[in-house]
């Protein structure tokens, strides 16, 4: 059995994290730390585990664990791991933004390795150190991704994107209150937002020789979880040869999935996969690409970033249901 310990317990990304662990065939949840809620059981914070665990959040954590899930907000893994030393043989999932980029990548001797599980499989079943994707990112990326490693990206790269209410994280905020996120739509950071940062060093991973734009509109939707994404670009494929192009890059990719009718959030929601859908308009190439923000876009791709570090299935404890309503 793999022993994990979560730090920063109570957030959402913990909350989901826990709730596929306790699940899981393969993992032992050693603890759950929170400052914030140390004592507490883990059901009075994450009320949908009532009955399924008696465990308490705890103040302290160990290394006594062979892997070490940071939940903790952005900023926060970085100086956790500044200001305590973590045996090299415990590995980390930073679930924060943290080391998403190439140029924070390493504190001390640790390096970590972007953790997009359809892209970097090889060189995660290798790594120690993962930085988990932004939900966002992952979304876009997902749906970008053939494209670029054939290639094809021949102009800018146009998209635009609604997230749950989850996305902003657990503390209330003034976009994010009931009354005032219901029945109500809004942009914010457009053409700006962080994940484009990550985004873009995939891309060029992949295609060193893309000079283009990618433009990114990102809304707040009126729900509280999922995200679905609307992205196109100029591309001399047609219909048929583009859908291809998809299904033979996800071809092993087992929550990644090509559909050839067209798909909405509900597919997903409480769900790991990724749902695509490819059409052909003119010139362009039109995907849609919609996930879970805390599931694929976190901690599901988190809990398949351990599975693969430890060489287990990748599916393995992540065969969640979806609803229809």
């Amino acid at each position: 059995m793999i022993k994990v310990g979560i730090i920063g317990g109570a957030g959402y990304t913990g909350g989901e994290a826990v709730r596929i662990l306790l699940n899981h065939p393969d993992a032992e949840l050693a603890y759950v730390q929170s400052t914030s809620n140390a004592g507490n059981p883990l059901w009075h914070v994450h009320t949908d585990l009532m009955g399924e665990t008696d465990m308490l959040f705890s103040a302290d954590w160990n290394s006594d664990v062979d892997v070490m899930f940071i939940c903790s907000g952005h900023g926060e893994a970085r100086k956790f791991l500044e200001a305590n030393e973590i045996p090299s043989r415990v590995k980390i999932i930073d679930l924060s933004q943290d080391f998403r980029l190439a140029a924070n990548a390493r504190i001390g001797s640790r390096e970590f390795v972007y953790g997009l599980t359809d892209m970097n499989a090889d060189k995660i079943a290798k790594a120690s150190n993962i930085a988990n994707p932004g939900c966002f990112a992952t979304c876009i990326q997902l749906g970008i991704l053939p494209l670029a490693a054939a290639g094809l990206l021949k102009g800018d790269v146009h998209i635009s994107a609604t997230t749950g209410s989850t996305g902003a994280g657990q503390k209330p905020s003034s976009t994010t209150h009931f009354s005032w996120r219901a029945n109500n739509l809004s942009v914010y950071k457009p053409f700006g937002h962080q994940h484009l940062l990550e985004i873009g060093e995939s891309v060029h991973g992949l295609m060193p020789s893309f000079s283009s734009e990618i433009n990114f509109i990102p809304y707040r939707g009126d729900f509280p979880r999922g995200i679905f994404a609307s992205i196109y670009t100029e591309c001399d494929l047609s219909q048929e040869e583009a859908v291809e192009l998809y299904k033979k890059y996800y071809k092993d990719s087992p929550f990644t999935i090509v559909s050839d009718e067209n798909i909405n959030m509900k597919q997903v929601v409480n769900t790991n996969k990724c749902l695509l859908h490819v059409e052909k308009h003119g010139n362009k190439v039109l995907v849609y690409s919609t996930i879970d923000n805390l599931l694929k876009g976190a901690s599901g791709q988190a809990v398949e970033n351990m599975n693969i570090m430890f060489g287990l299935d990748r599916t393995a404890g992540l065969k969640l249901k979806a609803s229809a309503f």
